[in-house]
């Protein structure tokens, strides 16, 4: 017999659905849920942004020099 006995819960339970009612206890459930789906959805397109801003910096590092259409001797070459 301590808190977790199943009878505690049952009376726990029903003052709970007594006190707000099952219309709202279901509103809350489906509130609970699309947070829970917005936090997913938020926390993916986070990984996505840097993912690609990563790429974005890889790019800039590796940016060649503009081809001028000469020929490239031993004084210009650096």
């Amino acid at each position: 017999m301590g808190i977790f006995d199943w009878k505690h819960w049952i009376v726990v339970l029903l003052v709970v659905v007594l006190v707000f009612g099952t219309k709202k206890l279901k509103n809350l459930g489906s509130d609970v849920g699309e947070s829970i789906k917005g936090f997913r959805n938020a926390m993916n397109d986070d990984d996505k942004g840097a993912q690609h801003s990563q790429a974005q910096q890889v790019s800039a590092a590796v940016e060649l020099p503009p081809i001028t259409g000469g020929t490239v001797t031993g004084s210009e070459h650096r």
